[in-house]
């Protein structure tokens, strides 16, 4: 196996990533996805959704939220991104609409499973503590059941990545896929700086903190920044 591959994807795999909001994509997996990226897989990157108006004491706008997502993909070497619903109130529960979500990752035209056929799908984890990452995953769960050749694409790899509120959570999950972000946090960096109106000068959602908690989960195995996941199916 070469050293840099990552649960045996290969050079040409194709691998779909859900993230809640614009910013989930870079902040839990930022690395990992540039390392990928650098080694030759297509990273997909779909956006559930994204809300106009009042957010964190400032105003959130679509399209400047969809040049960041952009502008951060790019950083990262994503392939092809998308965000798939507007929240024009500011007052869309996700979580209320679970089939539609299910239905979201696997036809969404853009970055979807039917659309991509990816070997591996990345979402948020179980133990998510926002809502709207708790109902991405129940509904990538859902999307990534085995289904019978030919009917719907069955990703072999689904993985689940942690945010930086994930830490305070009920939830244990096993934390065991690690992987080596070292030469691959400037990177996730300049993604992050992309994300102007939605990263804090201080606190959780600063990159200070995120450098420190990828530094940690770094020195738990040896290296200087790492990424963990949660694997919920590891198929060779």
């Amino acid at each position: 196996m070469n050293a840099d591959d990552i649960a045996g994807l290969r050079p040409g795999d194709r691998v779909l990533v859900v993230a809640p909001h614009p910013d989930d994509e870079t902040i839990g997996p930022g690395g990992t996805l540039a390392r990928l990226a650098a080694f030759g897989v297509e990273v997909h990157v779909l956006c559930v959704t994204v809300r106009r108006g009042a957010m964190y004491g400032s105003e959130s706008d679509p399209f400047i939220r969809e040049q960041e997502l952009a502008k951060a993909c790019a950083a990262l070497g994503v392939r092809n991104q998308a965000i798939a619903w507007i929240d024009e109130t500011g007052r869309m529960d996700i979580s209320t609409r679970q089939r539609e979500l299910v239905d979201l990752i696997e036809r969404h035209e853009e970055a979807s499973l039917a659309a991509v056929d990816p070997v591996a799908l990345i979402i948020p984890a179980a133990g998510g503590y926002h809502q709207d990452h708790q109902a991405v995953f129940r509904a990538g769960f859902a999307a990534a059941r085995v289904h019978p050749a030919g009917l719907k694409p069955t990703p072999r790899i689904v993985l689940g990545y942690r945010g930086v509120e994930d830490r305070w959570s009920a939830v244990d999950e096993p934390w065991w896929l690690h992987v080596d972000t070292s030469d691959y946090w400037p990177a996730k960096q300049e993604a992050l700086r992309a994300y102007a109106t939605q990263i804090r000068s201080a606190g959780p959602r600063s990159i200070d903190q995120i450098e420190r908690i990828d530094a940690a989960t770094g020195a738990a195995i040896g290296t200087r920044y790492a990424e963990s996941f949660v694997p919920y199916r590891l198929a060779f």
